[in-house]
């Protein structure tokens, strides 16, 4: 036992212009790979070399033993006092390790022999635990349990605290920085108040300690509290206790442990004469050996210059947030540290939070039974809550604003158009509300023979190119005849199925434009139907070392097999496979999709007919004419996505276009959270001799993904069979080797057509020696991605507007260049 008695000096003051390596801390904390943390007040995350110290003792207890090892590393054990000692202004004997500050505040509680009559006087800032005890001891023991109010800035009223303190009491308690708010509590000024009454002061520094100066001497502080999970950034599992040494002469352990006293005689025993006295024996060493090492972090940082940087962060957002219209802030006029509290109006903040979490953000919420002192004297049933460590940027900052503003314009008036999707409005129009106009229809005269067949333009095929294309044209007023040969809901095609991905990796700079216009798009798609369809998770892509074929793209990066496994622990690849990581990769919700497009687009007048199958086409004076099995259909403009049947439609097509089939799967886990973001994103490893293995995490309660990106021909005039023995069996073997906790039931099999054209790419384009006609054709397994973007360049196209951006993709760069002539049955 340490014998050290002199406490332990705090580390200079740093400058307040040496700023923090923000970019190095990033780089050695492996979790902000995954998303932007934004919750250190739950649980900060550590850092790799704290997650070193823990698992390197744990591998040493499976060697030695756990006491053997514990001995081998008593004196890394007796610096994490010191370290603890040194950030506290104390002296190591001082301090106790023990599990959670919980732990630590009713040990301490439980040696002060509370009594019946014992006046405890609390601040409204106490956390539930706290409060909790407090309560208890009122109904058991029957002390005087009275809380403090609240000045007009949200801190403890310290006049109400002088005037308490003139009748005796047996405990001051308060938190420096309370759970539900940013609230700094004036520490020092009760410290003082206290220690002239002689009582002593109870601090609960969890959410302060590690980014907040906390001296044991300046504060006069007689107990601290603290977790080393939050600002410390230690494991979870550890806490610490400060008992001041005149106090522990009188506060004794109700409960002593053979690590805090010596059994001496038959009956009588005595305590250690330090802290430890409050420990027992049963420990996690190598948490312990965790905490030590992020204490060091700190100290090696400088508290002072934690504080600067997180508060900087945190007023930044503090002063965004009103802005954001429908956002209310809702910290005291007090808050001066790393937590922002708010609320969006109209909205569960659980809600918010999950949104957010959607878009790669991790907050937090706090209900008011965790605050009752605080959020239920203000009214506040629960709060959001963003809190700030050194791992944060203003980036982070910015794109948490950006977020929310742009979830507000979601929830605009159109959301109604969303919730009818969400609710399966297939049959009617969705009832708008008065303020979203449905643009007028083309004025143009109305031929003979009835409205219902003529239009504007008709579009064939109801998969994601040709109900974006619908919905654009409509929604700029044109009328449109929108035709499926299949019943709606149809696993016939190409864009059935609940998810696809979408990535910004690319092989070429030349699709670099049209990814980033997709990504537009989409987020365009979202405000319009009110919901969310894109989730980022990342996204690695690998490939054997020296295979040709591989990606590149704005903010992607290549690492090795040993980075990819830090980025997605879900995702095995061994020595040999180099990968490119694309940040920006996410989830598109394929089915949300297809359903809002349904919606909006009959929100704005589409005639959507499913099972109305095309028997032909041809050129009809200055428009085309369309035969179906419900008869004869005319329009100015004709526009063509029809997936695995473009040939049948376009016989220019059929000589280059492929139809295969695809089967995926989604496989359950005993290990679920290995096969979630942000432990694995969108994915796909080029298996040599195998081919393109592709997958999408777990999302929405549904198993991981996965697929092979090629199959064997397929006619589309015959329904596709179930997936097959031999099929699922290779799959399975597949995910096996490249993602072992996929270990559960095959929980779905799903078969899809792709189209493919050579090179992989698409058409895209007016019909070569036909004006009046446009087509997207051949997705090629990828073509999902541009879904609204390719609908918005079919709808221009449709009125005539040229898009040469789009050149790459035209119909005649896929070598079709003659007049294609009438499709079939014409």
């Amino acid at each position: 036992m340490s014998t050290h008695t002199a406490a332990v000096p705090l580390p200079p003051p740093a400058s307040r212009t040496a700023a923090l390596d923000v970019a190095a801390l990033r780089a050695a904390t492996p979790g902000t790979l995954h998303a932007r943390h934004m919750n250190a007040a739950g649980a900060a995350l550590p850092s790799r070399a704290t997650l070193a110290a823990v698992t390197e003792h744990l591998r040493m207890e499976s060697l030695l033993g756990g006491y053997e090892a514990a001995e081998a590393l008593s004196a890394r054990t007796e610096r994490v006092y010191r370290s603890a000692a040194r950030l506290l202004g104390a002296a190591p004997e001082d301090i106790a390790l023990v599990e959670s500050a919980s732990t630590a505040w009713q040990r301490a509680l439980g040696a002060l022999r509370l009594r019946a009559g014992d006046r405890v006087l609390a601040s409204s800032s106490t956390y539930v635990s706290s409060a909790l005890h407090l309560l208890e001891l009122r109904e058991s023991h029957g002390i005087v349990l009275e809380v403090l109010p609240a000045d007009a800035d949200g801190r403890l009223d310290l006049g109400a605290l002088e005037t308490a303190l003139r009748e005796p009491a047996a405990l001051v308690t308060l938190a420096h920085v309370p759970t539900s708010s940013g609230l700094v509590e004036p520490v020092a000024e009760a410290g003082a108040l206290a220690a002239r009454a002689g009582v002593p002061l109870l601090l609960d520094a969890t959410q302060s300690l590690g980014q907040l100066p906390v001296d044991v001497q300046e504060l006069r502080c007689g107990v601290v509290v603290a977790t080393g999970r939050k600002f410390l950034r230690g494991p979870r599992g550890t806490g610490l206790l400060y008992v001041a040494p005149g106090l522990r002469a009188r506060a004794r352990p109700d409960a002593p442990d053979v690590r805090g006293a010596q059994w001496s005689a038959a009956y009588r025993y005595e305590v250690v004469p330090g802290a430890r006295r409050y420990e027992t024996w049963e420990a996690s060493h190598a948490l312990r050996l965790g905490l030590g090492t992020a204490l060091e972090e700190a100290l090696d940082l400088g508290v002072e210059r934690i504080r600067d940087h997180v508060a900087a962060l945190a007023g930044r957002l503090r002063a965004a947030l009103p802005a954001v219209p429908g956002v209310r802030l809702t910290d005291p006029a007090a808050a001066a540290s790393g937590i922002v509290t708010f609320l969006r109006d109209g909205e569960d903040p659980r809600e918010t939070v999950r949104d957010l979490r959607t878009t790669g953000f991790r907050l937090s919420t706090v209900p008011a039974s965790h605050g009752q002192w605080d959020l239920g004297r203000r009214g506040l049933e629960r709060v959001a809550r963003a809190s700030l460590h050194v791992y944060n940027t203003e980036d982070d900052v910015d794109a948490l604003v950006a977020a929310l503003t742009a979830r507000e314009r979601r929830r605009g008036p159109v959301a109604a158009v969303g919730a009818a999707a969400a609710a399966g409005a297939r049959e009617t129009a969705p009832v708008l509300p008065e303020s979203v106009p449905v643009p007028a229809l083309s004025s143009a005269p109305v031929p003979a023979g009835g409205g219902r067949d003529r239009a504007d333009v008709i579009v064939i095929g109801a998969g994601i190119h040709g109900s974006a294309a619908a919905w654009h044209l409509a929604a700029r007023g044109a009328r449109v005849i929108h035709l499926d040969r299949f019943p709606a809901g149809h696993t016939r095609g190409s864009s059935h199925g609940r998810t696809r991905m979408i990535r910004r990796a690319y092989p070429a700079e030349v699709w670099d434009g049209l990814v980033d216009t997709a990504y537009g798009a989409w987020e365009e798609l979202e405000q319009a139907a009110g919901q969310r369809l894109l989730t980022i998770t990342g996204g690695l892509y690998a490939r054997a070392v020296g295979a040709p074929g591989t990606l590149r793209g704005p903010g992607c990066a290549e690492v090795d097999h040993v980075r990819a496994g830090e980025l997605f622990p879900g995702l095995s690849l061994c020595e040999g496979f180099t990968a490119v990581h694309d940040p920006a990769a996410g989830v598109i919700d394929a089915e949300g999709a297809l359903t809002a497009l349904a919606a909006l687009g009959r929100a704005h007048g589409v005639d959507r007919r499913d099972g109305c199958a095309v028997r032909g086409w041809r050129r009809e004076g200055d428009g085309v004419r369309v035969e179906t099995e419900r008869g004869v259909l005319r329009a100015d403009r004709l526009v063509v996505c029809a997936g695995p049947w473009t040939g049948e439609l376009l016989p220019a097509f059929a000589a280059p276009l492929r139809v295969v089939r695809i089967v995926n799967a989604h496989l359950g886990s005993s290990r679920a959270h290995l096969l979630e973001p942000p432990l694995l994103g969108a994915f796909s490893v080029e298996v040599p001799d195998i081919g393109l293995l592709y997958g999408i995490p777990a999302l929405g309660g549904a198993g991981v993904k996965i697929g092979l990106d090629d199959g064997p021909p397929e006619d589309p005039s015959v329904p596709a069979g179930p997936v097959t023995g031999a099929e699922r069996d290779r799959l399975l073997g597949l995910a096996a080797r490249f993602l072992p906790a996929a270990d559960g039931p095959v929980e779905e099999t799903v078969t899809c057509r792709y189209t493919m054209a050579p090179g992989n790419r698409f058409a895209v384009g007016p019909l070569p020696g036909e004006d009046r006609v446009s087509v997207a054709a051949a997705c090629s397994g990828h073509g999902f991605k541009f879904g609204p973007a390719l609908g918005a360049a079919l709808a221009d196209l449709a009125e005539g507007k040229a898009r040469p951006d789009l050149d790459f993709l035209s119909p005649a760069a896929m070598g079709i260049t003659d007049a294609p002539g009438p499709g079939a049955g014409a």
